[in-house]
């Protein structure tokens, strides 16, 4: 069957901005969530970004007066799935195994991301597995395996073990949604990003309440870490991925991934006093080995770019 979408383009000077603006957005995100959960639990601060970016991305399409799209049930299908996998899902996950994990192990888990997104846009997408690539992917997940090291086989020893396949759970879910995204009707960016929060804050209102009730007030470093993570590394992020997913392609997003493991190391490490041991180097060497194995051919065309 043919996809709705075309196949992938050249990226555009503005989709390498983007990455580079969501890399450094994401990879601080896992910092922030740390911050927020010291003063809420993991649902609230999943449906609070979740509602407040959903708030302000259907603001952002009234004032641009972007038209609704007609709302057929295949487009249905995708919105809600969509929702589901790459808001409330994801952030429940991540939110609940930072509890247990440190910050800079959730950074490092969304680096495997593009291990899970290649095979699927391999099967689902218009975007091939080559030999390179399905070797890089080969390589990253050994790395994935370093990261979670023994300890998930250990479940009785304590919620860590059950943290870390938690976050790279979330992984697993951001990249199914990925392939949805890239095979989604046609609609403008903004609409889509707007409606697939809203699904996602609809699923996890009703959780939150009946996990952890109504939320109260918390001290102003919290509640601002809440806002922020709801304006920028939800709201923005979300139209940003939308946009640079439709016009390049699920597998050139995966791009993004090389840096989020690097900002939240740092961020962890040098903000939040994070102490890692030398397992999470090594699976990040291993992890963005393989990237760089698997996405030679865009690295190659970024360096080989000619100067503005």
């Amino acid at each position: 069957m043919q996809n709705a979408t075309t196949s992938s383009t050249a990226p555009t000077a503005g989709n390498w901005a983007s990455i580079g603006v969501l890399g450094l957005i994401w990879g601080g995100t896992f910092m922030v969530v740390a911050v927020a959960l010291r003063g809420y639990g993991p649902l609230t601060v999943a449906c609070a970004r979740t509602t407040l970016g959903a708030l302000a991305l259907l603001g952002l399409r009234a004032a641009l007066h972007r038209p609704w799209p007609a709302l057929t049930p295949r487009l249905l299908k995708y919105l809600a799935l969509i929702g589901v996998l790459n808001t409330a899902l994801p952030f429940a996950l991540l939110s609940w195994g930072q509890q247990y994990v440190p910050s800079a192990f959730a950074g490092i888990s969304m680096a495997a991301l593009p291990l899970f997104v290649l095979p699927l846009a391999h099967v689902f997408s218009d975007e091939a597995l080559s030999t390179r690539r399905l070797i890089g992917v080969i390589v990253g997940f050994t790395g994935a395996l370093v990261l979670i090291g023994p300890g998930v086989l250990r479940i009785g020893s304590g919620w860590e073990p059950l943290g870390q396949v938690a976050c790279l759970t979330a992984a697993v879910s951001y990249a199914i949604a990925s392939i949805m995204t890239r095979r989604c009707p046609p609609i403008d960016p903004i609409v889509l990003a707007a409606l697939t929060l809203a699904v996602g804050s609809a699923v996890l209102i009703p959780a939150m309440l009946l996990v952890e009730g109504i939320p109260g007030r918390a001290a102003p470093v919290q509640m601002g870490a809440i806002v922020f993570l709801g304006l920028f590394p939800t709201a923005l992020a979300a139209l940003l991925r939308v946009t640079v997913i439709r016009s390049a392609g699920s597998v050139f997003m995966t791009l993004v991934n090389y840096q989020v493991p690097l900002w939240s190391v740092l961020c962890g490490a040098l903000i939040l006093s994070e102490t890692l041991p030398l397992r999470f180097f090594a699976a990040l060497a291993l992890i963005l080995c393989g990237l760089a194995i698997s996405q030679w051919a865009s690295l190659t065309r970024l360096w080989s770019r000619p100067a503005a």
